[in-house]
Protein backbone atom coordinates (compact mmCIF):
# COMPACT_ATOMS: atom_id res chain seq x y z
CA UNK A 1 0.00 0.00 0.00
CA UNK A 2 1.12 3.33 -0.78
CA UNK A 3 0.35 6.29 1.71
CA UNK A 4 0.65 10.06 0.25
CA UNK A 5 0.20 13.09 1.37
CA UNK A 6 -2.97 14.75 0.26
CA UNK A 7 -3.03 18.24 -1.01
CA UNK A 8 -5.34 20.85 -0.25
CA UNK A 9 -7.74 21.07 -3.10
CA UNK A 10 -7.82 17.15 -3.05
CA UNK A 11 -9.10 17.65 0.78
CA UNK A 12 -11.58 19.89 -0.01
CA UNK A 13 -12.75 17.61 -2.89
CA UNK A 14 -13.35 14.51 -0.59
CA UNK A 15 -14.86 17.06 1.82
CA UNK A 16 -17.25 18.16 -1.12
CA UNK A 17 -18.14 14.55 -2.22
CA UNK A 18 -18.62 12.81 1.45
CA UNK A 19 -21.14 15.53 2.75
CA UNK A 20 -20.50 14.29 6.21
CA UNK A 21 -17.54 13.34 8.68
CA UNK A 22 -16.97 13.86 12.74
CA UNK A 23 -17.18 17.21 14.56
CA UNK A 24 -14.62 17.14 17.58
CA UNK A 25 -15.34 19.51 20.39
CA UNK A 26 -13.82 20.58 23.34
CA UNK A 27 -14.89 21.89 27.11
CA UNK A 28 -11.78 23.36 27.65
CA UNK A 29 -8.80 23.58 25.39
CA UNK A 30 -8.58 23.80 21.57
CA UNK A 31 -8.76 19.99 19.93
CA UNK A 32 -5.32 18.97 18.74
CA UNK A 33 -10.63 31.54 4.64
CA UNK A 34 -12.87 28.33 3.58
CA UNK A 35 -16.58 27.23 5.58
CA UNK A 36 -18.13 24.17 6.09
CA UNK A 37 -21.68 24.43 6.66
CA UNK A 38 -23.84 22.51 9.48
CA UNK A 39 -27.55 22.06 10.59
CA UNK A 40 -27.71 20.58 14.12
CA UNK A 41 -30.46 21.24 16.82
CA UNK A 42 -29.38 21.99 20.45
CA UNK A 43 -27.38 19.79 22.18
CA UNK A 44 -24.16 18.84 24.31
CA UNK A 45 -21.82 19.37 21.14
CA UNK A 46 -23.36 23.10 20.08
CA UNK A 47 -22.95 24.15 23.92
CA UNK A 48 -19.52 23.29 24.08
CA UNK A 49 -18.93 25.26 21.16
CA UNK A 50 -20.99 28.32 22.06
CA UNK A 51 -17.93 27.96 25.28
CA UNK A 52 -15.43 27.29 23.28
CA UNK A 53 -15.43 27.98 18.76
CA UNK A 54 -11.85 25.92 18.45
CA UNK A 55 -13.18 22.62 16.76
CA UNK A 56 -11.81 20.22 14.46
CA UNK A 57 -13.57 18.11 11.75
CA UNK A 58 -12.49 14.43 10.41
CA UNK A 59 -13.82 12.73 7.53
CA UNK A 60 -12.79 9.66 5.59
CA UNK A 61 -13.36 7.46 2.58
CA UNK A 62 -12.84 4.00 3.00
CA UNK A 63 -12.97 1.79 -0.39
CA UNK A 64 -10.87 -0.83 0.90
CA UNK A 65 -7.82 -1.50 3.65
CA UNK A 66 -5.34 -0.17 1.02
CA UNK A 67 -8.02 2.16 -0.90
CA UNK A 68 -8.84 5.18 1.53
CA UNK A 69 -8.48 9.23 2.13
CA UNK A 70 -8.57 10.74 5.51
CA UNK A 71 -9.06 14.72 5.95
CA UNK A 72 -9.18 16.44 9.12
CA UNK A 73 -9.68 19.93 9.24
CA UNK A 74 -8.95 23.03 12.21
CA UNK A 75 -11.10 25.76 12.47
CA UNK A 76 -13.74 27.99 13.88
CA UNK A 77 -17.19 27.82 14.88
CA UNK A 78 -19.80 30.65 14.15
CA UNK A 79 -23.31 30.43 14.75
CA UNK A 80 -25.77 31.74 12.22
CA UNK A 81 -28.39 32.85 14.20
CA UNK A 82 -31.91 33.41 13.68
CA UNK A 83 -31.88 37.05 13.12
CA UNK A 84 -32.28 39.55 10.11
CA UNK A 85 -28.58 40.23 10.10
CA UNK A 86 -27.87 37.03 9.72
CA UNK A 87 -30.68 35.91 6.92
CA UNK A 88 -29.21 35.66 3.91
CA UNK A 89 -26.58 33.83 5.52
CA UNK A 90 -28.37 31.17 6.84
CA UNK A 91 -30.37 31.12 3.42
CA UNK A 92 -27.16 30.57 2.00
CA UNK A 93 -25.83 27.52 4.39
CA UNK A 94 -29.31 25.81 3.66
CA UNK A 95 -29.01 25.91 -0.09
CA UNK A 96 -25.61 24.21 0.55
CA UNK A 97 -27.39 21.62 2.42
CA UNK A 98 -29.91 21.01 0.42
CA UNK A 99 -28.04 19.77 -2.00
CA UNK A 100 -27.28 16.39 0.29
CA UNK A 101 -30.60 14.08 0.50
CA UNK A 102 -31.82 14.01 4.06
CA UNK A 103 -29.70 16.91 5.21
CA UNK A 104 -31.32 17.47 7.96
CA UNK A 105 -32.51 14.17 9.26
CA UNK A 106 -29.50 13.75 12.02
CA UNK A 107 -29.85 16.57 13.72
CA UNK A 108 -33.75 16.20 13.85
CA UNK A 109 -34.08 12.83 15.00
CA UNK A 110 -31.15 13.53 17.60
CA UNK A 111 -33.41 16.12 19.20
CA UNK A 112 -36.46 14.37 18.92
CA UNK A 113 -34.69 11.71 21.17
CA UNK A 114 -33.43 13.87 23.73
CA UNK A 115 -36.50 16.25 24.10
CA UNK A 116 -39.57 13.61 23.12
CA UNK A 117 -41.77 15.82 20.66
CA UNK A 118 -40.90 19.00 21.26
CA UNK A 119 -40.22 20.94 18.25
CA UNK A 120 -36.80 21.02 17.37
CA UNK A 121 -34.91 24.45 17.35
CA UNK A 122 -32.46 24.21 14.07
CA UNK A 123 -29.02 26.00 14.81
CA UNK A 124 -27.26 26.81 11.45
CA UNK A 125 -23.63 27.25 11.77
CA UNK A 126 -20.36 27.28 9.97
CA UNK A 127 -16.44 26.26 10.28
CA UNK A 128 -14.11 28.40 9.35
CA UNK A 129 -11.06 26.30 8.15
CA UNK A 130 -7.93 27.28 9.23
CA UNK A 131 -5.72 24.27 8.35
CA UNK A 132 -7.14 21.05 6.20
CA UNK A 133 -4.36 18.42 5.77
CA UNK A 134 -4.75 14.45 4.91
CA UNK A 135 -3.37 11.63 3.66
CA UNK A 136 -4.72 8.70 0.97
CA UNK A 137 -3.67 5.02 0.35
CA UNK A 138 -4.24 3.38 -3.01
CA UNK A 139 -2.61 -0.09 -3.50
CA UNK A 140 1.01 -0.24 -4.88
CA UNK A 141 1.62 -2.34 -8.01
CA UNK A 142 1.80 -5.94 -6.21
CA UNK A 143 -1.37 -5.65 -4.95
CA UNK A 144 -3.16 -4.33 -8.17
CA UNK A 145 -1.94 -7.23 -9.66
CA UNK A 146 -3.17 -9.76 -7.32
CA UNK A 147 -6.47 -7.57 -7.04
CA UNK A 148 -6.93 -8.43 -11.08
CA UNK A 149 -10.21 -10.91 -11.31
CA UNK A 150 -9.69 -13.76 -12.28
CA UNK A 151 -12.31 -16.40 -14.10
CA UNK A 152 -13.72 -18.97 -11.76
CA UNK A 153 -12.70 -22.80 -12.28
CA UNK A 154 -15.13 -25.33 -12.63
CA UNK A 155 -14.52 -27.98 -10.00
Amino acid sequence: MLIREMNSQECRDLLTRLGSGRLGVTRNNQPEPDRLYVFSTIGQKIEWMRANPLVCVEADEVVSHNNWASVVVFGRYEELPDKPEYAALRLHAQSVLEKRAMWWQTGYAASQARRGSKPAAPVFYCIHIKDISGHKAVPDAVESSLSVKRKPTRT
